[in-house]
């Protein structure tokens, strides 16, 4: 059995920044628990032709760890994966990580006032317990009549099959969001015939960027300072796009054109821009970015199929319009449970599992904590995604808050930290009044950020980066149930007679 202070699960972005925090604030007393071989996350997983990340690379860094070398603006998703092993070396984590060592249940042991983990080796006892499980690490397969029947290679963008030659197949793609957007170039250029069912179309802006020069990755390398200041450009410029996801009329009024003017100087026939133009409100879903998506789906390498994949007979798809066409691979495009964090079952508090807690969707205070769940952190969880700028800043602030709970916790004569429902509630209604009006609520769309069960926006904070912070820092542990100090009654001294 191994008793640790902090068991952290998952060493993604949210897991090693984590990691860093507490080890930064002289918190060594941790193990780090991953499923898989190795570190990385969704930048493990994911290695499909054109992978790369939409944010900048020199953002999409921890701010422990700067990095001067990325090679394109964008980052291929190898570089990413190369880069958070490098993050892990440099913690110097060593047997502090324990890959190939999957959460298969949490249980928390009141008596014990201890997290008891089951992983299938070792026991693992933690005071504390973090979970940095990421929301795209379970690929959503949808429910099409026959898909079993597929007579062919069929597989998720999240599990590439990397044995399948496409040269020359008939490969189709089912939908048309951030993965299909980076793919279905990819696919043309490697000689694919390319049927792409969209169930509905994207908002997409120019991408920009591209290879950063030698001369220029030096230079950043040998002047740390201009490092920093070109990573708190990139965060002022994403910052200002909140404006236009969360439905300013202006800012967003300026990006639809935007999106729109770049359709029709990449797309010259007109019945195919009718098709590829968004009917809901720019920011309801994820807005993508790309310069070769427009290029592809208008030449004769992709059919477009502008309704959803209906039905599957072997070889056969049809879609929901009737149209059917002949495919040799199937490429399931259609993101992840990401509003059902899987690990929810797994995790039992005091009463119930978190799945059962959050049987209406996702709720917390701070985006962290949970009521029910004592001694127990939750990053990348409820209400800590953005569509404006870097998740990572936001794990980031997590962490922070995390090693102040902590510091907390450490204070109390019974080391527990129990969330009083009342604040997770009152949060909750914050966050329901700041997403009331937006795009993501009223936008006329279905989006990955709303729970269905309850129509809450569960995944999405509703506010610039800057806004969480201040949050969080704002905070003072009064979310937490108060120390009930035993009140010792003294006897009562009678005088002499």
């Amino acid at each position: 059995m191994r008793v640790v202070d902090v068991a952290i699960v998952g060493a993604g972005f949210a897991g090693l920044a984590m990691a860093g925090a507490l080890r930064r604030a002289g918190r060594d007393d941790i193990v780090v628990l991953e499923r898989a071989d190795d570190v990385g996350g969704t930048w493990r997983d994911n290695t499909y032709p054109g992978v790369a990340c939409d944010v900048p690379a020199h953002l999409y860094s921890l701010a422990a760890h700067p990095h001067a070398g990325w090679s394109r603006t964008f980052a291929p998703g190898q570089e990413i994966q190369t880069y958070l092993r490098g993050v892990a070396a440099r913690e110097g984590l060593g047997d502090r990580l324990r890959l190939r060592t999957p959460l298969l249940g949490a249980q928390w042991d009141a008596a014990g006032s201890v997290w008891r983990l089951d992983t299938g080796a070792e026991p693992v006892v933690a005071r504390s317990l973090v979970l940095a499980c990421g929301r795209l690490t379970e690929p959503h397969v949808p429910g099409i009549p026959g898909l079993e029947s597929f007579d062919g290679p069929i597989f998720h963008t999240a599990r590439w099959d990397h044995s399948v030659d496409l040269t020359g197949t008939r490969v189709a793609v089912v939908g048309t969001g951030a993965s299909a957007v980076q793919l279905v170039p990819e696919l043309a250029r490697r000689g694919a015939r390319v049927t792409l069912f969209q169930r509905t179309p994207a908002w997409i802006v120019p991408r920009g960027g591209g290879d950063i020069a030698d001369v220029d990755r030096d230079h950043l390398d040998a002047h740390p300072g201009d490092l920093a200041r070109l990573r708190a450009d990139l965060y002022a410029e994403g910052e200002q796009r909140y404006a236009s996801r969360s439905g300013d009329a202006a800012a967003s009024a300026a990006a639809r054109a935007t999106a729109l003017d770049h359709l029709h100087a990449q797309v010259a026939d007109p019945a195919l821009r009718a098709v590829l133009t968004p009917d809901y409100a720019f920011g309801c879903k994820r807005v993508l970015l790309s310069d070769a998506f427009y290029p592809a789906v208008a030449s004769d390498a992709v059919t477009l199929e502008p309704t959803a994949l209906a039905a599957v007979d072997g070889p056969m798809l049809t879609a929901a319009r009737g149209e059917r066409y002949e495919a040799d691979v199937l490429v399931l495009a259609t993101g992840f449970a990401s509003a059902q964090q899987p690990y929810a079952d797994l995790v039992r508090g005091e009463e119930v599992t978190l799945a059962e807690h959050w049987s209406e969707g996702m709720t917390s205070f701070g985006s962290t904590v949970v009521a029910g769940f004592p001694n127990l952190f939750v990053l990348n969880g409820p209400n800590a995604s953005l569509g404006h700028n870097s998740a990572v800043l936001m794990a980031e602030e997590q962490a922070a808050y995390v090693v102040r709970a902590l510091c907390e916790r450490d204070r109390r004569p019974e080391p527990v930290l129990r969330v009083r429902p009342e604040a997770e509630a009152a949060y909750t209604d914050e966050i329901a009044a700041a997403a009331a009006s937006t795009p993501w609520l009223t936008g006329g769309c279905r989006n990955w950020y709303v729970d269905d069960r309850s129509g809450r926006l569960t995944l999405l904070w509703p506010g610039t980066v800057q806004a969480f912070r201040e949050r969080l820092a704002g905070t003072d542990g009064s979310e937490f149930e108060p120390v009930h100090t035993p009140v010792i009654e003294s006897t009562p001294t009678h005088p002499h007679a």
